[in-house]
């Protein structure tokens, strides 16, 4: 981050100013952003809802807000009143079109301020349905038709399917070019996805392993320990394989599978990454039988408190055949990574909170020692953890201490606490400085967001039309359903879990 610094005069107008996400995540992150210096000297947040708030009770419910989410803690009262002086508030209706005039007269006003060449970046943190309305009412009012200085900031999910995605992405590219368009994608700005970059194309030491004639197989693992909660509504219409597999690891899946890039624009870095969705092998319905597996979690026991089934969740259709589990079985047909299992999963109420990258190398081509030797003996593996703990490790074989020949595995570790005292930026601090500073490598480009919905909707549909005859098909506090250990049983394979440090 210390590379960039926005000192363009900046106007950041937030649509659903006084909702979760801006009070979690965004105000905290851009007060960080101030804490750290990397704010423009001039800039003003504008908050927008339906509700009428004065601008103090709007700057008080942040401040509170930031003390309790911020990754700094509670709000320091100096530094906070210089931070809130730029926070203001404007009641913006989007059934009412006409409001946005007074938004409007609150930028051009702002803009007046500052010099007249600020940068105005739209942050749509309201709900999906709410994209084409606020898009065109920008349009309307004329708030984004300077290319070079207007940005649109677009929440997931960026469509329900291929045919919404593509009709957003139709209505937007009327009214933004591209490069105004910024497709979020949180997980892309964690600090360990962003290292995958570094670690595979800054060191010479793997980038010639990186393909089929090394690695045996990959599996992407993201899981959850709480249920839907408060999001069973959300839920019912999204599930496991919509909500994560088809942006946050499919995402991770591009980073991975991707092809050294010629340089680090972003364009050129995106190209490589809808080339390996392009060269994803497409889902048969034998593939989808065999090759995908979903399941919905039951009630049970988590940390010694009994927990409901999905279907007892508030929101919840009481026979709901949504997906809380998606395992998926995924191949690049390409040259690098051509028989190379592409191994993918997610689920809510399972076992633990990870999120894991788990590349396994080839066994050795012969063995020179006696079985009583290895008996502990396991293939290398590259483990990249996104969350819990933030980490690289790489597992080798050593000989045990001792006069006797004896092999166990053991972890060469690179982990963010251990070897830096600063602490890691949140996600959203760092994208939403890419956005101030005009760097989209960490975006999704619309023709990226409609590939990967070409490569799930087989599956999408099949399920949809195929009610589950088993739902629930497994505890809570579990790993899944049976089905997703056979997916990768069958090709010799079991899925990693990094162990706990403290599970109580």
């Amino acid at each position: 981050m210390t590379q960039k610094h926005s000192t363009q005069p900046t106007i950041f107008v937030i649509f659903g100013g006084t909702g979760d996400l801006n009070q979690r995540k965004l105000c905290p992150a851009l007060y960080n952003l101030f804490l750290e210096g990397f704010m423009p000297r001039q800039f003003a947040i504008i908050g927008t809802g339906r509700k009428e708030i004065a601008d103090s009770k709007f700057r008080t419910t942040l401040e509170e807000a930031v003390s309790q989410f911020s990754r700094t803690g509670k709000a320091e009262q100096k530094k906070w009143g210089e931070f809130a002086a730029n926070l203001y508030y404007c009641p913006t209706d989007f059934n009412t079109p006409k409001t946005f005039e007074n938004l409007k007269a609150q930028i051009e006003e702002k803009q007046a301020e500052f010099g007249g060449n600020a940068q105005i970046i739209f942050y749509l943190a309201v709900a999906p349905n709410f994209f084409p309305i606020i898009a065109e009412c920008l349009q309307k009012y004329k708030l984004a038709q300077d290319e070079d200085n207007s940005r649109i900031v677009i929440e997931k999910p960026f469509g329900h399917n291929l045919e919404t995605a593509k009709e957003l992405n139709t209505l937007l590219s009327k009214i933004f070019s591209e490069k105004q368009i910024y497709r979020i994608d949180h997980y892309l700005g964690k600090e360990t996805v962003q290292n995958m970059m570094a670690f595979r194309f800054a060191n010479s030491l793997f980038e010639p392993l990186w393909n089929r004639s090394f690695i045996d197989h990959v599996q992407i693992s993201v899981t959850e320990q709480l249920g839907v909660g408060d999001r069973g509504g959300y839920y019912e219409g999204a599930g496991a394989l919509r909500d994560m597999i088809q942006n946050h690891l499919l995402q991770l899946l591009c980073l991975i599978g991707m092809e050294t890039p010629i340089s680090f624009d972003a364009d050129e870095i995106r190209d490589r990454k809808v080339e390996v969705l392009k060269a994803m092998r497409s889902f048969s319905p034998e593939d989808i039988r065999f090759g995908t597996v979903r399941g919905q979690y039951s009630k049970g026991w988590v940390e010694g408190k009994e927990v409901p089934g999905y279907r007892s969740e508030a929101g919840v259709d009481p026979h709901s055949n949504t997906e809380t589990f998606a395992a998926v079985k995924f191949h690049i047909d390409n040259w690098r990574w051509q028989g190379v299992p592409f191994y993918v999963r997610t689920g809510k109420r399972l076992n633990q909170t990870s999120s894991l990258i788990t590349i396994q190398f080839k066994d050795v081509p012969h063995h020179i020692f006696s079985p009583e030797v290895t008996e502990n003996w396991q293939q290398n593996r590259l483990i990249i953890s996104i969350q819990p703990e933030m980490s690289i490790r790489l597992q080798v074989q050593a000989k045990r201490p001792g006069v006797n020949m004896v092999l166990n595995p053991v972890d060469m570790v690179f982990d963010y606490k251990g070897t830096y005292d600063t602490d890691s930026p949140e996600a959203y601090e760092t994208l939403l400085l890419d956005a101030m500073t005009g760097d989209q490598t960490l975006f999704m480009r619309g023709d990226q967001v409609e590939a990967a919905w070409e490569l799930v909707m087989p599956i999408i549909n099949t399920w949809e039309s195929k009610k589950s005859l088993n739902f629930p098909n497994y505890p809570a506090d579990s790993w899944g359903p049976e089905e997703a250990e056979a997916l990768i049983a069958r090709d010799g394979f079991h899925w990693f879990h990094l162990p706990m440090k403290n599970k109580d």
